[in-house]
């Protein structure tokens, strides 16, 4: 008797780890458990550097329980390329990226996915800056911060998150993408670089650590201040126009 057709899997999530074992197996279940409830067959593509806590070793046992694809990098290589290496492992026509820390809550995800399919879109960003999203659990010194960075980035696109560390891009445009040394806001890396056609942002709360370090600090502010620079350059060069933008509420994110 015939197995049926063989579904094909419809989104890979991308998750760089660095020393992230202690949260791996909740982000596992939370994001298989979301695309059950919505009905998507996706797969999780773990990239790991090297991490001395065994978090790669981990990753290889949930690998062999969940659709689960591990990527063990030599050493800390960065979150941009770690990301690029993850586009060019995954198998789906879309691909993401999610925080290991839980800090971007995986139940968003489907609702992103629709929204990508419905405004036949090229991107799909989480944002914590448009109606309806937010922060939760930091400093007003590190809020600050942030919506500097989004401020500087402004001069490049129309989008209010550009250093969002949660998106959906279609892999078409993602693999084989050429980005800078720095490459450390991998989201507005990509707006620019990819020039996409139909971009759209959707409201989500980040939620601070509250487990391990931040992986923010002083040279990765400066390698931003860089690669921005980079990024005006490589505009000059190539052209192209800003792209169709588009900001989703709350309140139209739930009629999605």
């Amino acid at each position: 008797m015939s197995a049926g057709p063989v579904r094909s899997v419809a989104l890979s999530l991308i998750v760089p780890t660095y020393n992230e074992r202690d949260r791996l197996p909740e982000l596992v279940r939370a994001v298989f458990g979301a695309y059950a409830a919505a009905g998507i067959h996706g797969e999780l593509v773990v990239v790991d550097d090297h991490s001395p806590d065994g978090t790669g070793q981990l990753a290889d046992t949930l690998a062999a329980e969940y659709p689960i694809r591990v990527v063990h990098r030599a050493g800390k290589l960065g979150l941009g390329t770690a990301v690029i290496d993850g586009f060019n492992t995954a198998t789906a026509p879309v691909v993401g990226v999610i925080d290991a820390d839980l800090s971007h809550p995986p139940q968003i995800v489907p609702r992103m996915f629709a929204v990508m399919q419905r405004y036949a879109a090229d991107v799909v960003i989480g944002s914590r800056y448009v109606n309806g999203g937010g922060t939760r659990n930091w400093q007003r010194s590190r809020l600050l911060m942030s919506r500097f960075a989004c401020f500087l980035a402004r001069g490049l696109t129309p989008v209010r998150d550009a250093t969002s560390g949660l998106f959906l891009i279609r892999r078409e445009l993602a693999r084989g993408v050429s980005i800078s040394a720095g490459g450390f806001k991998i989201c507005l890396e990509l707006l620019i670089r990819t020039q996409p056609s139909q971009v759209v942002e959707v409201p989500y709360v980040f939620v601070g650590r509250t487990a391990g370090e931040s992986k923010m600090n002083l040279k990765e502010a400066i390698g931003y201040l860089t690669q921005l620079r980079d990024l005006h350059r490589f505009r000059r060069a190539h052209g192209g126009t800003s792209p169709g933008y588009r900001a989703l509420s709350a309140g139209e994110l739930d009629v999605t």
